[in-house]
């Protein structure tokens, strides 16, 4: 199993910035798709935003038009770049990659996750 490696995640003020980064240990599978969701306090977790492999993305309406999702195939990573912040933007947010080897198996990965804190 590839194991996700965080970073980036902090304190921010309103109306500013943050970026993630999401670093895998070794080799994402080809076709994997690399993405972000998030936990806030009281909610259930909820996709933020993913990426395939080819570049298509996929956002949640929440955040389209302030947070940008992109990845390094050959570094194997995928980066969040969170603009505009809102204080209902603090959350847990963990890496994911998914995708599947067969048919029959696939794989779905999270990373331990990094507290956002975004104050008003």
């Amino acid at each position: 199993q590839v194991q996700l490696l965080e970073s980036g995640g902090g304190l921010a003020q309103a109306g500013g910035s943050l970026r993630l980064s999401c670093a895998a240990s070794g080799s994402v599978p080809r076709g994997a798709t690399m993405g972000w969701a998030r936990q806030r306090p009281g909610k259930q977790r909820e996709l933020v935003a993913d990426i395939t492999t080819g570049g298509r993305t996929n956002y949640a309406d929440s955040v389209k038009g302030r947070f940008t999702i992109s990845r390094d195939n050959a570094k194997n990573t995928v980066y969040l770049q969170m603009n505009s912040l809102k204080p209902e933007d603090t959350a847990i947010y963990y890496c994911n990659v998914r995708g599947s080897f067969s048919v029959e198996s696939g794989y779905d990965w999270w990373a331990q996750g990094t507290q956002v804190t975004v104050s008003s």
